[in-house]
């Protein structure tokens, strides 16, 4: 039995960790470095986003650059001011519950919670004393990963990968408890530890027949969302949308923008959606984790095929005056971002 688990863990690829799909590529990526005589020539890619967006950029600063009407009303928590001043700030911006609350610095949802409620915001704020983004939680019914980029003069771009966002559910049988269900699920069982904290206050309890229970609300991968390849769905109206919408964006040329939208027929007509947040060179092409109509074989090579466009803008950037970062300010920057990253973990198991 012990076995047969271990054998089904292994096959299933879209839960291997990272490295498992970056060390492969390190030889490419040297090579790419090598033939640009520079190896941080991706941090002139996104010229108005810090090292272009490698994770250590602030997430605030960068949602300045999306156009008003299309982000979230937002407030940036530099330091935790008390908790009424706070609220003010929330009221001000018209904001109320339930709220998105996510760390200033960051990715793969690290410490992105949905908050409804006083008591659970003041227990998040006094538990991670970090710079944070509190955010108005956008309750349309669908989410997705569109991947664009568009080389620096010309008109058009692309979008290389589109990914339908499905968001974890169990059904209730009248016999089971919700911690039951989890386990039955085998999908959701991978996530046990993550929705026992999430649904505590129900884990042990029978959940009617029928009723439908969302697992979580975060569209994110390593929080059990499950991402599937919508690439089929791309077509010339999409990219229009979404290049109108990226020559708003001043400086940013290649990523990831994470996008609630109603239905995809509004979506290509630029109708009922909203940016939560645009990512740059760290970004994926989040389609290849659908273990369903993607390899693990394709996924490398989708990350490749990427890293190569990132060399063409950079290039092109270089051109036009951008100047990479030089080596040992970029290098500074990440092992600040590695001890932060030790930081927040360390906060996050001590707080359960």
């Amino acid at each position: 039995m012990r076995n047969t688990k271990w054998f089904k863990r292994f096959t299933e690829w879209e839960f291997w960790p990272s490295y498992m799909f970056y060390v492969p590529n390190l030889p490419y990526a040297l090579y790419l470095a090598m033939k640009a005589a520079d190896f941080t020539f991706y941090a002139a890619v996104n010229p108005k986003i810090k090292n272009s967006g490698n994770g250590t950029e602030s997430k605030f600063e960068t949602l300045k650059l999306i156009p008003e009407a299309l982000k979230p009303k937002s407030v940036f928590m530099q330091q935790y001011p008390g908790f009424n001043k706070l609220i003010e700030s929330l009221h001000k911006a018209g904001i109320d519950y339930p709220v998105i609350v996510k760390p200033d610095v960051g990715f793969r949802g690290m410490l992105v919670k949905k908050i409804d409620s006083d008591s659970q915001l003041q227990s998040y704020l006094e538990s991670y004393p970090i710079p944070v983004i509190i955010q108005e939680f956008i309750d349309l019914p669908n989410e997705c990963g569109v991947f664009y980029y568009r080389i620096p003069g010309e008109e058009k771009g692309k979008i290389t990968s589109l990914t339908i966002k499905s968001f974890l559910m169990v059904q209730g049988d009248g016999v089971s408890t919700l911690s039951e269900l989890v386990l039955y699920d085998s999908r959701a069982k991978h996530y046990k530890h993550l929705f026992k904290k999430l649904h505590k206050s129900r884990w042990n309890t029978i959940i009617d027949k029928g009723d439908f229970i969302k697992l979580t609300d975060i569209g994110n991968h390593n929080k059990g969302t499950q991402f599937l390849n919508g690439n089929h769905l791309i077509d010339e109206s999409l990219v229009s949308v979404f290049d109108q919408l990226a020559k708003q964006i001043d400086g940013w040329y290649y990523g990831r923008m994470d996008v609630k939208y109603n239905t995809i027929d509004e979506l290509k007509t630029g109708k009922n959606f909203i940016v939560l947040e645009i990512n740059g060179t760290i970004s994926e092409p989040t389609h290849i984790y659908d273990p369903y109509h993607t390899t693990y074989f394709e996924a490398l090579k989708a990350i490749r095929a990427h890293w190569k466009i990132m060399y063409q803008i950079a290039k092109e950037n270089k051109k036009r005056g951008v100047k990479s970062v030089r080596f040992l300010d970029y290098w500074s920057d990440v092992k600040e971002l590695i001890q932060y990253i030790k930081k927040i973990k360390k906060l996050s198991k001590s707080t359960g």
